[in-house]
């Protein structure tokens, strides 16, 4: 126990030093593997992990799905997204909001990343909210909270990482999502409201649209709900794996673009070399996390919390709660898949451990997966590591960083009522993998 809390706080030095959080978690696993079995034995892990990792089968679906993100990004389908949106909630009081809001869900479906989607929707959402006056706060708020849904609506990066550690059916998980995520962008729509029924004047009404403008809006999304149809449900119908379904993603996500004649030579070769930028930035991570995995693995840690937790003889969801204060702590020094990577090896095992009254271990992982994403979304926007909020800062410079974190507050209430929405009814997250799987 003592060497893993050592091992925590040198990697937790390592980072307020500002190195980076990836070499923080190598660096100390590696040397706390060194010191604890021998240098030998640290070498061939370090080595093996760096070799699982890079030659993975199964961990493939990553660039794959950050592939067709890009694509659909560069296919111009957010933009029909909103529009859709904009034709139903625009004429609502803070419609636009509640437009870039849903807009950012239904991206997310083909997108599954939150800084990609948050940047994104910035550049779709923005201009029809500085037309109609909106306050920047409400307007910054809405696009940062709307690209934390890229991790919760499938297909989502952070769910696959996860599934693959705790070696979880990645099809369970996407499904797990799916009723949460609406969820989550129905607590959006409400902190919209909240915030112009206190300050009418945040959010003035846009334009009524007529229905038969609606019908032509929701006709451009055609590629949008086919994509996701065919990815998912190939999914969920057992035609294809996720690997499969993710390289299916990335070829329909191409030949849209293509279609739609928004590729070019230039362009093709910014999306394939912004998709090895970012496939390789989570791969280093991994590994990094990965090797300090083995470190705590190896150390009495694990076991020691399960002991200590069934000696408390407190309710199991209480040390849930006490795992989402954790990480709403860690939120604010680290970004989301730094703790996720960081805290799964010890916490995982600890919910396992505990009696739910959900049955299999699997369901276990899927619904705790769940928990963690959502509260990984809190920190996508929470101050002062809140990445979607820095994006934005830095594609929308004449807004203030306080202006954004004030808009983000009606937001960040929505998140932990949904948190505790989540927590406290389970069947939530669980009945649709359960009626699929």
């Amino acid at each position: 126990m003592q060497e893993a809390l050592l091992g925590l706080a040198a990697m937790f030095a390592l980072t307020l030093a500002r190195v980076p959080i990836a070499f923080s978690m190598g660096i100390v696993g590696f040397v706390g593997l060194g010191l604890l079995r021998s240098w030998p034995s640290a070498v061939a892990s370090a080595t093996a992990v760096v070799y699982e990792t890079g030659f993975s089968y199964a961990l493939s679906v990553v660039p794959l799905f950050i592939l067709m993100g890009n694509f659909v990004t560069r296919a111009g389908m957010s933009q029909e997204l909103y529009r859709a949106a904009y034709a139903f909630f625009g004429h609502w009081r803070g419609g636009l909001a509640m437009s870039t809001v849903v807009a950012c869900g239904g991206f997310s479906a083909i997108c599954g990343s939150s800084l990609a989607t948050a940047a994104t929707m910035s550049k779709v959402a923005m201009p029809s909210m500085r037309k109609f006056n909106y306050s920047q706060g409400l307007a910054a708020g809405s696009i940062a909270a709307g690209g934390t849904l890229g991790i919760m609506i499938p297909p989502s990066v952070i769910m696959v990482i996860y599934g693959l550690m705790t070696e979880t059916n990645i099809g369970m998980l996407f499904a797990a999502g799916v009723l949460p995520g609406i969820l989550a962008v129905s607590c959006y729509m409400g902190a919209v409201a909240f915030t112009t029924w206190r300050d009418p004047q945040a959010g003035p009404p846009g334009e009524r649209s007529s229905w038969s403008d609606r019908l032509a809006a929701l006709k451009e999304i055609w590629g949008v709900v086919v994509l996701f149809a065919v990815v998912l449900g190939g999914i969920y119908g057992g035609v294809f794996t996720p690997t499969e379904a993710a390289g299916v993603g990335a070829a329909g996500g191409f030949l849209f673009a293509l279609g739609r004649r928004a590729l070019s030579w230039h362009t093709l070769y910014l999306v394939l070399l912004e998709s090895a930028r970012t496939t390789a930035m989570l791969f280093v991570i991994l590994i990094g996390a990965l090797t300090f995995a083995n470190f705590i693995n190896f150390t009495t840690m694990p076991a020691d919390l399960r002991t200590f937790v069934s000696e408390l003889q407190v309710d199991p969801v209480m040390v849930v709660v006490a795992m989402c204060v954790i990480y709403i702590v860690l939120g604010c020094v680290l970004e989301s898949l730094s703790m996720i990577l960081l805290t799964v090896p010890l916490f995982v095992p600890l919910v396992l451990a505990l009696d739910f009254g959900f049955g299999a271990d699997e369901i276990k992982k899927v619904w705790f997966g769940i928990v963690i994403v959502t509260v990984v979304e809190i920190s996508l926007i929470t101050p002062p590591v809140g990445l979607n909020v820095f994006v934005l800062r830095t594609l929308l410079p004449e807004i203030s960083l306080g202006t954004m974190f004030r808009g983000v507050g009606p937001f960040i209430v929505a998140d932990f009522v949904r948190l505790s929405i989540l927590i406290s009814f389970p069947v939530i997250s669980l009945w649709l993998p359960q009626l699929l799987f």
